[in-house]
C-alpha cells in the first residue's frame, strides 16, 4: 500500500496561511469571544461559562493546531507567524473565560461546591470545575490574572517564538560525501545516531560550534522566560517552581519524587549495559554522542529502512497487541496524517496535534530511515491514537489529558513494536541490534530526560537570583548529565540547554518529567498487558478515555490498583528494563 509521506492541510483550511477559509474561522471564533471580555462575574452564571468554555476551546485547538503544522513544516513563513499571533490574541481572550469561572467558583463553600457537580448538567464537567476551583484559590486576584495573561503574549511566550525563530533559520554546514551541506538543526540531529562514529563525533562538533554562535541570544530567551514564571510564581505566593508543572501534569510532588528516587536507586544496574554497548562499539566508554548509536549489524538495512516498510511494520505490530489501532494507524497513516519527509527548512523534533473539529491529528516528524524514526513514528501514533479513543467523549474537556498521560500512550505504542521486533528477530546479531536499539531509549528517559530535570531544577533556583550567564548555563547542563549518567559517558554536551526546545516551550513548564512518567507507567501497562493477552485491549481504551477525567493517582488506583506514592510499581516497571539490560548483556 502507498502511504503519503507528506500530510494533508488542504481539508484542514485549503491554502495554507493564505487560507482565505481560515481567516474566516478566526473571525468567527473572535466573534463568539468578543462577547465576554467586558462581562463581570456577577452578571453570569456558572453553567452559562461551562458551556461557553466547552464550546470555544476546541475552536481554539484546532486553530492552533494548524497553525503549528505550518510553521513546522516551513519556519520561514512569515504570514504563518502572524496567524500565530491571531491565534495567541485569541487565546488570550478564551483565559478571561477561565478567570471568569474561577472567580465564580473561588467563594462558594464545600458544601455548595458539591451540590453544584451534582446537577445534571454539571456533572460531565465536574473535574474541570473541581480543577478551577483549585487554580482559584491559588491564584492572585482576578483582574491581575487577567493583566498577567495579556501581558504574557508580548512577554513571556514571545520568549519562546523569539527562540523558535532563531532556530527554525539555523542553517549548519556539514561535510557529506565530499560535499559541504547546509543542514537544519533536526536534520543534523539525526546524523547523532548515524551508525559511523566518525559522522556522529562530526555532528557532534558542528551541534557544538553552531549552537556556542547562538547561544548569547538563547542565554537571554531562556533567562527572560524563567524571570517571567519566577516573578508570577512570586505573585501569587508560590515557592515551588514544581507547583505549575505538578499542577498540569496532575501528578503529586510525592509521587514524582518516589519515581525519580526510585530510578536514581535502580541506575547502577543499567551499567553493566553502557559498559558492554562500549564494548561492542570497540570503545573504552562512550561518549554522549555514542549513548544512542545503532550497534554494528550484518543486516546493514535496519539502518535504512524505506518509510513504507515501516507504516507496514507499525501496523503488524499494533495488530497483535490491539486489532482497533492496528486499524486506526493504517487509517491515519493513508490518510495523510503524517509530514515525514526528510527536507530543508523543517523545525527538529516530532510531535503529534489534534484538530478537534474534524476528530484527526497531525503528526510531524523527519524521517531518514533509522530504527529510531520508526519509534518515531510509532510513538507519536499511539498520541493520535489516544485522541482517537477520546473523540466520543461527552464534553471538551473529558477530552483534555495532561502530558504525562499522553506520553503513556506513545511510549506504549513505541514498546509494541520495539518488542515485537525483539521477539521475532531470527539471529542472534539482529536481536542484539534491535534490544539494544530499545535499551538506548530506557537511558533516554532514566538517565537523559533526568539530567533535564536536574538542570532546569538548578536553573531556576539560580534565576532567583539574577541572570545565569551562558558560562553557567554550561556548567549546570553538565553537572546534570554527569550525575544523570553516572560519570559512565564522556563528552557531555555544555550546549544541551540551548538545542533542546523543550527548555523554551511556554505552554508547558518542566517539559521532561512526564516522559519518564509516561515511560513508566507504560512499561507497567505493558507488563499487564502481556498477562492479560486480548482482553486488555478493552481496558486499556477504558484507561485512555478517563485520562481527561482524573488524577494520575486516581488512574492508577482505578485501572491498576496501584498506589503511585510508593515504589512499588515503579520498581516493577524498571525491572522490566532491567530483564532487557540482563538479556542485552548476556
Amino acid at each position: 500500500m502507498q502511504y503519503p509521506i507528506t500530510w494533508d492541510l488542504e481539508s484542514i483550511f485549503a491554502g495554507g496561511s493564505q487560507s482565505e477559509a481560515f481567516s474566516d474561522f478566526l473571525k468567527e471564533t473572535n466573534g463568539l469571544l468578543d462577547r465576554w471580555q467586558e462581562t463581570e462575574a456577577a452578571s453570569v452564571d456558572i453553567q452559562e461559562l461551562v458551556t461557553a468554555i466547552e464550546q470555544t476551546f476546541p475552536r481554539l485547538a484546532h486553530a492552533s493546531a494548524f497553525v503549528s503544522c505550518l510553521l513546522a513544516q516551513n519556519v520561514k513563513d512569515e504570514t504563518a507567524r502572524l496567524r500565530q499571533e491571531q491565534v495567541q490574541e485569541l487565546e488570550v481572550k478564551w483565559q478571561k473565560l477561565n478567570l471568569l469561572l474561577e472567580e465564580k467558583l473561588k467563594p462558594i463553600d464545600d458544601q455548595a461546591f458539591a451540590s453544584l457537580l451534582e446537577e445534571e448538567a454539571m456533572k460531565p464537567s465536574a473535574f474541570m470545575l473541581e480543577k478551577a476551583r483549585k487554580r482559584a484559590a491559588d491564584k492572585m486576584s482576578a483582574d491581575k490574572e487577567e493583566l498577567a495573561t495579556k501581558l504574557a503574549k508580548d512577554g513571556y511566550h514571545a520568549w519562546g517564538s523569539v527562540y523558535n525563530e532563531a532556530v527554525g533559520r539555523m542553517e549548519i554546514p556539514f561535510e557529506e560525501n565530499g560535499e559541504v551541506k547546509h543542514l537544519s538543526a533536526g536534520q543534523l540531529h539525526n546524523r547523532l545516531s548515524n551508525e559511523d562514529r566518525s559522522v556522529r563525533k562530526r555532528a557532534y562538533e558542528a551541534s557544538l560550534q553552531a549552537w556556542a554562535q547562538q547561544a548569547p541570544l538563547i542565554t537571554q530567551t531562556l533567562n527572560r522566560l524563567a524571570g517571567f514564571r519566577l516573578k508570577l510564581y512570586e505573585e501569587r505566593g508560590w515557592d515551588n517552581v514544581l507547583k505549575e508543572p505538578l499542577d498540569i501534569n496532575l501528578i503529586s510532588e510525592e509521587t514524582l519524587t518516589t519515581m525519580w528516587d526510585t530510578i536514581t536507586k535502580n541506575k547502577s544496574k543499567l551499567y553493566p549495559y553502557m559498559d558492554k554497548k562500549a564494548e561492542l562499539l570497540g570503545l573504552e566508554k562512550l561518549s554522549l554522542f555514542d549513548v544512542n548509536a545503532p550497534l554494528p549489524t550484518s543486516e546493514t538495512s535496519k539502518n535504512d529502512i524505506p518509510y513504507e516498510e515501516a507504516c507496514e511494520l507499525i501496523i503488524k505490530h499494533f495488530n497483535r497487541f490491539s486489532p482497533k489501532m492496528a486499524e486506526f494507524a493504517e487509517m491515519a497513516l493513508s490518510n495523510g496524517w503524517v509530514e515525514a519527509e526528510n527536507r530543508a527548512g523543517k523545525r527538529p523534533g516530532g510531535f503529534c496535534t489534534t484538530f478537534p473539529l474534524r476528530q484527526e491529528s497531525r503528526i510531524f516528524m523527519t524521517y531518514d530511515g533509522s530504527m529510531d524514526n520508526v519509534a518515531t513514528l510509532a510513538h507519536e501514533l499511539g498520541h493520535a491514537y489516544h485522541s482517537w479513543c477520546l473523540k466520543d467523549m461527552p464534553v471538551t474537556s473529558q477530552k483534555q489529558y495532561p502530558m504525562s498521560i499522553a506520553e503513556t500512550a506513545s511510549t506504549f505504542a513505541e514498546m509494541i513494536v520495539a518488542d515485537a521486533l525483539v521477539s521475532e528477530a531470527e539471529s542472534p546479531d539482529v536481536k542484539r541490534y534491535l534490544l539494544e536499539n530499545k535499551l538506548s531509549r530506557s537511558l533516554a528517559f532514566f538517565m537523559n530526560i533526568h539530567s533535564r530535570f536536574l538542570f532546569e531544577t538548578r536553573f531556576y533556583e539560580e534565576r532567583k537570583q539574577g541572570i545565569v550567564p551562558t558560562e553557567r548555563l554550561n556548567e549546570l547542563m553538565v553537572e546534570a548529565q554527569k550525575e544523570a549518567y553516572g560519570n559512565k559517558v564522556e563528552a557531555y554536551d555544555p550546549y544541551f540547554w540551548a538545542s533542546k526546545l523543550h527548555f523554551h516551550i511556554t505552554k508547558q513548564p518542566f517539559y521532561n518529567f512526564p516522559y519518564t512518567f509516561g515511560y513508566l507507567f507504560s512499561m507497567g501497562l505493558y507488563a499487564r498487558a502481556l498477562k492479560a493477552g486480548a482482553s486488555f485491549e478493552d481496558n486499556y481504551i477504558a484507561l485512555l478515555q478517563d485520562s481527561g477525567s482524573m488524577t494520575a493517582e486516581q488512574l492508577a488506583q482505578k485501572h491498576l490498583q496501584v498506589d503511585l506514592t510508593k515504589p512499588d510499581f515503579w520498581q516493577e516497571a524498571i525491572d522490566v528494563v532491567l530483564k532487557d539490560s540482563h538479556q542485552f548483556v548476556q
